[in-house]
């Protein structure tokens, strides 16, 4: 089988926007050089522009016409190749997801991209650019049924389209789609802009500004401006991201669907889910919502070499996220367990850092002969470090229960963490200098999920050093467990069928 004929023009115009650049210095230079008039600089430009465009039809006619792929009894077999020829054979049982993308253009032309992603990969596997939507759809569905994770027939005994057999999870709506809009801009950003404000704001304030007595005047509005403007434009790419945002169960996969711009098609194996998490910013908290993100192993396009994290539920209101959650892991009820309240001393020493490294930076600022102002009033700051610390503190915990180990972090952007004990790989306590000081510890549960290649893990982080070890153990005693339940309902499950 072939690539799309409309691939061939498409992969033109693309690739030659791409060499645009290089054609048109290419151009001014050859006019520049020419010493004739401006009449002769265009001719040669236009020439120079017609060869490298000629050179790019060439080659994309040649690779297309190299280019085949074929769906056989065991693999997916591809292969290309202009100048060298190369041949691909990916088992079915490594593919992972079969993502389909398609931007505004693709979708006029009705074309697809069509990505084969594998478990473990440090990249995308296969690239088929580009087959006709209809061949994308089929690929996507014939792929995990010869890979036998996808057993929906219709009456005929015939494979039904994705969104018409498989059972709907979630679906955006407006009024989600305009709160995922405003809650979108990651809060944690906040503070590192205004101490970056703080720092270089006034110098670069005082070149636009020559009044120095209103420089601490418009330094505030500055800052505030800069906050709103990083709030909306993070709330544009949400909603183009998440526009009828779709989720749906199907066979052994979970399939969904988002995007406007750029339409986003995948799937997330069932088998291949490693963590579940609820995250929410205090906006959003404060308005009751909260998002779902499943977590597998394998590579994402978006997250790089062995991270994959996709988004279940990009908003919706708290008790909708965790029936959804529970629906997909039968997490039990849980309380979180706090760290002891002497941890916020810890919390409150660390910010009185930060504190004092910004009333330092302040300072240093007026040292320039050209501005001046109340620096000082930067260690204002510090009134808030008592409250900050507790509220570091209120949001941080862990549950243990029998087969799930939950963590909770963050005040700004708050990440619970469902871990099923089944998926845990290695359970690891560690004490810092500061921690041992106050016979603390954090115990990290790593899985082979995205979030342990990011340094993301869960974390029961600044408990008591003690209950550190005591639950180090009893995660391991309840991996084990959990290990042996699987084994036995697995061969319960082989043995009739083997019958």
């Amino acid at each position: 089988m072939r690539l799309d004929p409309l691939s061939i023009p498409y992969r033109i115009a693309e690739n030659s926007v791409r060499i645009g650049g290089a054609i048109v210095l290419a151009g001014v230079a050859g006019s520049g050089g020419s010493g004739g008039s401006f009449l002769q600089g265009a001719v040669i430009f236009v020439g120079l522009a017609a060869i490298g465009v000629a050179l790019v039809a060439g080659w994309e006619v040649a690779y297309h016409r190299r280019f085949r792929y074929e769906l056989t009894g065991d693999t997916f077999d591809i292969h290309s190749g202009v100048l060298s020829k190369r041949d691909r054979e990916i088992p079915y049982h490594r593919i992972q997801n079969v993502d389909l993308r398609q931007n505004v253009i693709q979708r006029l032309l009705g074309i697809a991209e069509v990505r084969l992603e594998t478990a473990g990969g440090g990249q995308t596997e296969a690239q088929l650019q580009y087959v006709n939507r209809e061949e994308a759809s089929r690929l996507q569905e014939e792929v995990p049924r010869r890979r036998g994770s996808d057993d929906s027939e219709d009456v005929d005994g015939q494979q039904q389209p994705a969104a018409a057999s498989g059972r709907t999870l979630f679906a955006i709506t407006p009024r989600e789609l305009g709160i995922l809009g405003i809650v979108s801009m990651d809060l944690r950003l906040v503070p590192l802009l205004l101490g970056a404000l703080s720092i270089f704001g006034p110098t670069m304030i005082a070149e636009i500004v020559p009044d120095t007595e209103q420089l601490f005047l418009v330094g505030p509005i500055v800052g505030v401006g800069a906050i709103v403007a990083t709030a909306v434009l993070s709330g544009i790419i949400s909603v183009l991201r998440y526009y009828d945002f779709q989720l749906y169960r199907r066979g052994e996969e979970y399939r969904y669907e988002r995007g406007l711009l750029q339409r986003f098609s995948g799937s997330i194996p069932v088998e291949k889910v490693q963590t579940l998490s609820i995250r929410e910013n205090v906006l959003a908290r404060w308005l009751g919502y909260a998002s779902l993100t499943i977590e597998t192993a394998g590579y994402s396009p978006e997250q790089g070499s062995g991270a994959r994290s996709q988004a279940a539920i990009p908003i919706a209101e708290r008790d909708r996220v965790l029936e959804l959650a529970r629906s997909i892991e039968p997490i039990e009820e849980f309380t979180f367990e706090r760290p002891p309240k002497r941890a916020r001393q810890r919390y409150a020493a660390r910010y009185l850092l930060v504190v004092g490294v910004l009333v330092a930076g302040a300072y240093a600022i007026t040292l320039h002969p050209d501005v001046a102002g109340p620096w000082y009033l930067t260690a204002l700051l510090a009134v808030g470090v008592p409250i900050a610390a507790h509220l570091k503190w209120r949001h941080r915990g862990y549950y243990l229960g029998e087969e799930y180990v939950i963590t909770r972090n963050g005040f700004w952007s708050q990440r619970i963490t469902i871990v099923p004990a089944y998926r845990v790989q290695t359970v690891v306590s560690s004490r810092s200098i500061f921690q041992r000081r106050r016979r603390l510890a954090s115990v990290v549960i790593d899985t082979a999920g995205s979030s342990s290649l990011r340094g993301d893990d869960a974390v029961a982080a600044d408990i008591d050093d003690a209950v550190a070890t005591e639950l180090r153990e009893a995660v391991g005693d309840r991996l084990q467990t959990a290990l042996t339940t699987r084994r036995s309902e697995t061969n319960e499950q082989s043995e009739p069928a083997s019958a």
